[in-house]
Order: structure tokens, then sequence, then C-alpha cells
């Protein structure tokens, strides 16, 4: 596959697919070519799940992709699994508080790795993860399951 930018959008819907493959790695497959690649997030930080790089293990851009919902159902799940897995994410064993104000929603929870405070725009709601259980994507970026 020629490492050269593709950028996704409502017309290369068909361009690009992504599949997890038994390596746990995430593969893009392009004309029927295909190539390892990891997702790295890109600005704007406050849209932390649109424009996202897909980088081989050189580093070099594969595809650019500017909303996943642009994306097949199967690639979607296949990006989105990646994410969690690439990112942090803190399991969260018991939530003590959520108390929303003016456009944010303030959470204490306790986590595996202790007490945690972080907010949320009043708008974000836990999502389905791929691998079951819900995320949540605080205003730092940070996820919580």
């Amino acid at each position: 596959m020629q490492h050269e930018e593709t950028v996704m959008n409502h017309d290369d819907k068909s361009r690009l697919a992504l599949e997890r493959r038994l390596d746990g790695r995430l593969w893009a497959v392009r004309e029927g070519e295909a190539i390892a690649v990891t997702p790295l997030r890109c600005f704007p930080w406050s849209a932390p799940m649109r424009c996202l790089s897909l980088r081989d293990d050189e580093q070099q851009e594969v595809a650019l992709v500017w909303d996943p919902a642009d994306l097949d159902p199967e690639s979607r799940g296949a990006l989105e699994e990646a994410l969690v897995q690439a990112g942090f994410v803190l399991d969260v064993t018991r939530v003590d508080e959520v108390e929303e104000d003016f456009e944010i929603r303030s959470w204490k929870v306790h986590t595996r790795q202790g007490a945690r405070s972080f907010q949320t725009a009043l708008d974000a709601w836990p999502r389905e993860a791929p691998t079951g259980g819900l995320l949540l994507e605080d205003v730092a970026g940070d996820l919580y399951r």
C-alpha cells in the first residue's frame, strides 16, 4: 500500500476499510492491500474523536479519517476498539457523585487506581465500548470505562 494521505469524507467511504486481525492490530485495507496502522488523535483537542491519523510502524500517515461516522460500521468499531486499547483507560469501580453545572458535568468516582474527579461536557454521555461496557471521555481526553 502506498503511503499517501487519504482524506476520508462522505465521498470516500468505500476507499478505506479498517479491521482488527488475529494479531490484535488495526489494519487499513485499500484496494486489496493491507497495512498495520496505529490511530493518533489530531487537532482540535476539543473534538478528540475526529480527525484521526492512521500511521504505519514508521509513523508515516497512511490515511486521515475526518469523522469515524463516515466509515462503515465494522471499520468504525475496529477503529474505536483500537483507540480504547491505545489510550489511557481508567476502570471505574464506583460512581460517588455527579453534579451538573452550566455546560459541565462534574464526576467523583473510584477507579482501580484510586479516587478521581473529572469533568465532561454536559451533552457528553457514556457510549458503548466495542468490547462491552460503557466509555466516557472527559474534557481532557482521558477515557473512563
